[in-house]
C-alpha cells in the first residue's frame, strides 16, 4: 500500500490571531448624510486580535497617534464590537485586542470606525466559519454607537466594503463610480468631536431645502451609476449640513473654494470635519487640488495632512507582519 495514503490526515490549525487593517473613509459625501461614505487609501488602522480561552474581550494596549482611548471594551468602539459579536454568535472563547491608531479621532476620516472594522475583520478570521463581510455590519455600528452616540454606517460600509457604499440601516451597497475618478482629502491639526459636530444639526430643517437635498442626492447617485461627471458636478452639493457645521471649521469657505478652483466635481466637509475633501475627474487635478487646500489651511496658521486616492479605495483586508 501507498505510504501517503497510510498517513493520518490532519484537521487543519486553527489560528489563534490575526491581523487587520481598516482605511480611512470619507463620511456623507456631502449629500448623503450618515448613509454615503468612500474609502481612502494612505490611512489606517490596525488591530491584532488573539483568540483566548476566557469567555471576554480585553483590549490589551492600544499605539499610534492616539493613546488615551478607553480599555475597558464596552467603552472601546473595537471592544464593543466584539462584545456583540460574541453574544450573537454564543462564542464559549474571547478576544485579546491590540490597536495601532493611524487615524486620528475628530478628524472626519473614521477614526472610531475604523478601529472596530479592523478588530472585526481580524477576529472574523479566527472564527470557525467566518461570516461575509455584510454580516459584520451590525456589530461594527454596535461599535461605532460608543463613540458617536448613534448608529449610522456611512464610515462603516466602505471599510468594510471598499469604494463609494450605501450604508442603510440594516443593508450595504457597494456603487459604481469610475475607477480614474479620484478624491483629495485634506485633515487640519485640529479635532472636531463628532458628537459637537451633530450637536448644530439639532434644530429642524426647512422643507424646501430637503427637497433640494433629495434631488442632489438624486443627480448624484445617477452620476456615478452612469459615470456622468456632469451630473455628480450638479449634484454634489449639500444644501443642509455644510452651511451648519462650516463655522466649525477653520476657514472652510477659502479651503473649498481652492478645491473647486482645481476642476473638482464637488468639495465639502468630510465626515463630521474638519477634514475637507474634493472629487476629480483625474488624479493630477485631485493633487493640485490636496496642494492648494493645504495651502489654503496654512493660511489659517494650520498645518495639514494629504490624501491622494481613488474613489475606489481599498477594503479592510487581513495583513502579515511584513505588511502591516
Amino acid at each position: 500500500m501507498n505510504a501517503q495514503l497510510m498517513e493520518p490526515v490532519m484537521a487543519p490549525q486553527r489560528a489563534l490571531s490575526a491581523q487587520a487593517m481598516a482605511y480611512a473613509s470619507v463620511g456623507n459625501v456631502a449629500v448623503g448624510f450618515d448613509i454615503l461614505g468612500h474609502s481612502v487609501a494612505g490611512a489606517g488602522d490596525r488591530a491584532i486580535v488573539r483568540r483566548i480561552d476566557e469567555p471576554t474581550v480585553r483590549i490589551a494596549a492600544i499605539h499610534g497617534c492616539v493613546t488615551n482611548l478607553p480599555l475597558d471594551a464596552a467603552a472601546n468602539t473595537a471592544g464593543a464590537a466584539l462584545l456583540s459579536l460574541r453574544r450573537a454568535l454564543g462564542l464559549r472563547h474571547g478576544f485579546e485586542v491590540e490597536l495601532h491608531k493611524g487615524i486620528a479621532l475628530g478628524s472626519g476620516m473614521g477614526g472610531s470606525a475604523a478601529s472596530c472594522v479592523a478588530a472585526l475583520v481580524a477576529a472574523n478570521a479566527l472564527l470557525e466559519r467566518s461570516l461575509p463581510r455584510e454580516a459584520l455590519y451590525g456589530f461594527a455600528l454596535d461599535g461605532e454607537a460608543v463613540a458617536s452616540g448613534s448608529r449610522h454606517g456611512d464610515n462603516l460600509g466602505p471599510m468594510l466594503l471598499g469604494g463609494l457604499v450605501l450604508s442603510t440601516r440594516d443593508r450595504l451597497l457597494r456603487l459604481s463610480v469610475p475607477e480614474h475618478w479620484h478624491c483629495a482629502l485634506v485633515h487640519p491639526h485640529v479635532v472636531l468631536e463628532t458628537r459637537e459636530a451633530r450637536a448644530v444639526l439639532s434644530k429642524g430643517f426647512d422643507l424646501h431645502d430637503v427637497v433640494a437635498q433629495h434631488a442632489n442626492l438624486a443627480l448624484f447617485l445617477t452620476g456615478c451609476q452612469r459615470g456622468d461627471a456632469e451630473l455628480v458636478r450638479e449634484g454634489l452639493k449639500d444644501v443642509l449640513v455644510e452651511p451648519r457645521r462650516a463655522p466649525l471649521v477653520p476657514g472652510f469657505a477659502r479651503v473649498k473654494q481652492a478645491a473647486l478652483d482645481h476642476a473638482a466635481l464637488g468639495a465639502s466637509i468630510s465626515g463630521a470635519g474638519p477634514s475637507v475633501f474634493g472629487w476629480y475627474e483625474h488624479r493630477a487635478d485631485a493633487e493640485r487640488a490636496a496642494a492648494a487646500m493645504a495651502a489654503a489651511f496654512a493660511e489659517e496658521g494650520l498645518a495639514s495632512d494629504v490624501l491622494v486616492s481613488p474613489i475606489n479605495g481599498p477594503a479592510a483586508a487581513l495583513v502579515d507582519e511584513e505588511t502591516a
